[in-house]
């Protein structure tokens, strides 16, 4: 009957009432407020009697609200109906009783005004809610946000009762979604209401409605309601922490309640979407959560998770077969949960993963394998043997039924989870790595994608437990895919880097292995590009130079050292054709810029690299003689250029048939060279056979006819080069050993006329008796040696440079090709010469000290003095006084009571014409009489002590002012010897 009434009323008079009514709430209100007592007005006990109602329900302000809502709803006109309830939402929403009243009112005219209703409730939170609530979180806030969310739950109910209201679109939906998260963010970090319960369950009701929220709106309700949620402290903080208000409701009634809005929220999305994409979407943004370092933050995260996948299998079908891959990465960050310290989070954890599978064998029809799986599932994790079989287990389940994308999202997440914080999830990240690394049929399409995210994560990896397990991986893996393997290492960075080269240790952990690596790198290496593909852009991102950088690397990686002696002389080769390559196509920038005595120095330019590879190739397999003829003859340096690379490649072959350095695997190789289609693969073995057909020992690695087809076959190649020292090689002593009588007897004449005093040209005698005897060396030249190395050493002395050079040089020869038979009379004449040859390193001309130095060393290997490695280095690189003095400790401490012979040569250096040389005489004897005093005392005799006295007596005349000085400084030591020496 009112309702009846109420349609028949004009506009006139339901305009008329509904200021009667919202005029007396008003007045109420405010009195109410003052003195509490209820007020009667006229006009409205009128309006309740004109409707046949009791007047006296005046003072039951819920009647009014429902008769205003009542008469709203009827309004025809759209204007009235916006005017009239702008005017009920201005009233006071103090009271709980006021704002139900206004929520109840605002529910009866949506259900014809639903669009009036709508946007009046928008621009309610859009401007007086937000804007009130961003001055400050008074009490006047909370009233207002009561009202609001009152008013919006009676909203989404109405129109969930309303059968019709899917027929229409929404469009203040996501603004009034944005003014809920408002809401929502501003919660404060502790419960004592309702309100994160109503919001999430509001913004249930709307997602339900017409248009869907857009997946960007649903992302950022799922973020906001997420985080109000899982940030809360735990419950146990909760209980303790919360602040006491006066009729505030149980803590943990409120914390179950909004836990279970937002299950609802999660089910809701998922129900409007049944998919797997809508699953994976879903769990996405749990991500942040299940990585937390809160234990209650991870829990309530997988809770959630469990509950949805739950209601997933159990109440839904999903829609169609979906594959995303990014299912495997949350497989992989719920398993790795499998090892939290809350024990809950573990099993829920479990469940979560067996229930993801679960949806994984639905889309694929495969029900009849989840029994095998849900056994699986429910091992116990403290069974550390049941753990690792059933871990094993669940690695071959993920590799048979996930898809590619989805097993290389899973295997990406336990990669970029292995340096992180929590030992416990890291060392199981790197197990389950190992064991799908290790399980047979790794795909190949997968190798890259692991590298590179463990190249990335390597830095971070701080356990040496994890490391050694990611060393496992990586062999395993090299194992199944080694091509693709090196090509991924390869391309990750330049090889100098640190993490990469644990990458390549890795891989050296199998033998046979390593041994296959270092084989593709020197197949890469010889993948030579044109000279376009050479230019500065290009050159990072060629396989080639990659392959060389990486090879120098590895030459210093003592995981390595094994192989790189294995195959010797296929990188020797390599490195060698490569170099002359890179000099062809002109790659010789900073090629003399490098410092190779500075450490933290690296080679810049490939030709540089080449080269010092090339020479660490010897340095690190113990063939440093090898390389330290070369650095001391300066041999080096002709490989800088191509005009003398081919002499370069001659004294280095020349120095490893010496000291028999891998004579057999390089000589095979050389002659497989030689019958190569590329040119510089025959120069370089040519130029290698050669020199080794000067080696005694060549024949016993390859026989005569062998040796002989091979130099015919050089001999009709087309470089110029190739024929001539072809040729040579047929005509050497050890192919024609008839020839080894003529040219003995040609030496000895040039010997006769090298011992004629005042000969015109020695320095031309010595350089054909250098040659001669390089043509011998492999035959021996007798007693020849002997004569030649005396004459040679009185020739130290001459007072013409370059016969010193070359006497010196000469000399070193002559004991390098005496012979065994003849060692130990060349053995006398070396320990001779050793006190020159120190003091020559100190002559005036550059080239007689750097000869020196070269026959110096050759003296103490022939000698077999201790620390010759050290001493060379000391030749080498040494400067100022600190080399020297470690050059003669390192002499001394070899001849050990030897003092007498070598005193008795610097003496005679004091009368030396050259004031450097005089100068490192009386260093030298200065140094005996300091450093080894006793020992002169008891080596010395009296004439020796005399001889001293007499010397250094003729030097307290002498006008310089040095020598006078050292005669000071030392006379006293001289007089204090000689007593003990005469007593």
């Amino acid at each position: 009957m009112v309702v009846s009434k109420i349609k028949n009323m004009m506009i006139t008079e339901q305009d008329l009432a509904l200021d009667t009514i919202c005029h007396f709430l008003e007045e109420h209100n405010q009195l109410w407020e003052k003195q509490k007592e209820s007020h009667r007005d006229a006009s409205v006990k009128k309006l309740l009697e004109f409707l046949s109602l009791d007047p006296k329900q005046a003072a039951d302000k819920a009647v009014l609200f429902h008769l205003y809502g009542l008469i709203l709803r009827e309004c025809p006109s759209e204007e009235q109906v916006q005017c009239h309830l702008a005017s009920l939402l201005e009233l006071s929403h103090q009271h709980s009783s006021q704002r139900e009243g206004i929520a109840l009112a605002v529910g009866l005219a949506s259900t014809k005004h639903l669009q009036e209703v709508w946007a009046l409730l928008e621009h309610l939170g859009r401007t007086k809610f937000l804007r009130s609530a961003a001055v400050s979180p008074d009490n006047q806030d909370e009233i207002l946000k009561s009202s609001f969310l009152s008013a919006a739950i009676l909203l989404t109910r109405s129109l969930r009762d309303e059968h019709g209201a899917q027929r229409y679109k929404f469009t203040q939906i996501p603004a009034l979604v944005q003014c809920l998260l408002g809401i929502l963010q501003k919660e404060p970090n502790f419960l004592t209401t309702f309100s994160r319960q109503k919001v999430i369950l509001v913004i249930v009701g709307l997602s339900n409605l017409r248009p869907r929220l857009t997946p960007l709106l649903k992302s950022q309700v799922l973020k906001t309601c997420l985080h109000s949620v899982y940030k809360l402290p735990s419950t146990e903080a909760l209980k303790s922490g919360s602040p006491s208000l006066e009729r505030a409701p149980d803590v943990m009634v409120l914390y179950k309640k909004t836990i279970r809005a937002l299950d609802l929220l999660l089910q809701n999305f998922i129900s409007e979407n049944p998919s797997m994409d809508e699953v994976c979407f879903l769990l996405q943004h749990t991500e942040h959560w299940l990585k937390s370092n809160k234990s209650h933050e991870r829990g309530r995260a997988v809770q959630s998770i469990f509950l949805l996948l739950q209601y997933v299998v159990d109440s839904l079908k999903l829609a169609e077969e979906a594959m995303p891959s990014m299912l495997g990465h949350q497989i992989g960050l719920l398993t790795l949960l499998w090892r939290d310290k809350d024990e809950s989070t573990q099993q829920r954890s479990h469940q979560c993963v067996f229930l993801l599978m679960q949806l994984v064998f639905q889309q694929k029809g495969k029900l009849e394998e989840s029994t095998q799986w849900n056994k699986m599932m429910h091992f116990e994790i403290n069974k550390s043997r049941e753990w690792e079989e059933n871990l094993y287990h669940i690695v071959k389940a993920f590799k048979k039924d996930l898809t590619v994308a989805q097993h290389t999202q899973l295997i990406l997440t336990l990669v970029h989870n292995l340096g992180g914080c929590n030992y416990l999830r890291c060392d199981l990240a790197a197990q389950l790595l190992l064991m799908m690394c290790e399980e047979p049929g790794f795909r190949k399409e997968q190798v890259a994608e692991l590298f590179q995210g463990l190249f990335q994560e390597l830095p971070n990896i701080r356990s040496r437990s994890i490391q050694r397990t990611i060393s496992k991986a990586t062999m395993a893996l090299g194992i199944q895919h080694t091509q693709e393997v090196v090509e991924v290492v390869l391309s990750l960075c330049h090889p100098s880097e640190r993490w990469i080269l644990l990458l390549w240790k890795a891989l050296a952990t199998n033998y046979h292995l390593s041994r296959d690596v270092i084989t593709l790198l020197y197949i890469k290496l010889k993948l030579r590009p044109p000279r376009k593909l050479l230019q500065a852009k290009y050159q990072a991102h060629l396989v080639s130079l990659m392959a060389l950088s990486t090879i120098y690397e590895l030459l210093y990686t003592p995981e390595y050292r094994n192989t790189v002696r294995w195959a010797f002389a296929g990188i020797l080769l390599g490195l060698l054709t490569e170099l002359y390559y890179l000099l062809e196509m002109g790659l010789v920038q900073g090629i003399f810029d490098y410092q190779e005595d500075n450490i933290a120095s690296k080679p810049l330019g490939p030709c540089r690299t080449c080269l010092e590879a090339l020479k660490g190739l010897f340095w690190t397999n113990q063939y440093w003689e090898v390389f330290a003829d070369l650095k001391l003859t300066q041999g080096w340096e002709l490989f800088g250029k191509l005009e003398t690379f081919t002499r370069g490649v001659t004294l280095l072959a020349r120095a490893m048939a010496h000291y028999n350095c891998e004579v057999k695997a390089v000589l095979g190789q050389a002659l497989i060279s030689l019958k190569s289609t590329e040119e510089r693969d025959n120069i370089v073995g040519i130029c290698i056979i050669t020199e080794f057909l000067n080696s005694p020992d060549a024949f016993q690695h390859m026989s005569r006819k062998v040796m002989d087809n091979s130099l015919s076959i050089g001999l009709s190649n087309r470089n110029r080069t190739v024929r001539a020292l072809s040729l040579k090689g047929l005509g050497s002593t050890l192919m024609h050993p008839n020839k080894v009588t003529l040219l003995r007897s040609k030496l000895m004449e040039l010997l006769d006329n090298f011992l004629q005093p005042e000969f015109k040209d020695p320095v031309g005698l010595m350089e054909i008796m250098g040659h001669l005897l390089h043509c011998l060396g492999v035959q021996s030249i007798g007693t020849l040696s002997f004569k030649i190395a005396q004459h040679l050493l009185s020739l130290f002395t001459d007072e013409r440079a370059k016969v010193r050079e070359y006497a010196i040089f000469l000399f070193g020869d002559v004991i390098h090709y005496g012979g065994k038979k003849f060692h130990q009379s060349l053995k006398i004449l070396a320990f001779q010469a050793a006190v020159p040859l120190l003091f020559h390193m100190a002559d005036p001309c550059p080239e007689v000290a750097m000869k020196a130095k070269f026959t110096f060393l050759r003296c103490a290997i022939l000698l077999k003095w201790e620390f010759r490695k050290e001493l060379f280095s000391k030749l080498a690189w040494g400067q100022g006084l600190g080399a020297a003095n470690d050059i003669f400790i390192y002499m001394i401490e070899s001849n050990y009571g030897n003092y007498q012979q070598f005193l008795s040569q610097a003496l005679m250096y004091l009368d030396s014409p050259h004031k450097t040389l005089k100068g490192a005489a009386m260093r030298f004897i200065g140094a005996l009489l300091q450093d080894y005093f006793t020992d002169l005392c008891f080596y010395l005799t009296k004439d020796d002590v005399t001889i001293l006295k007499n010397y250094l007596e003729a030097l307290s005349h002498d006008t310089d002012s040095r020598t006078r000085r050292f005669y000071l400084n030392h006379w006293d030591d001289v007089v204090e010897l000689s007593h003990y020496v005469m007593s």
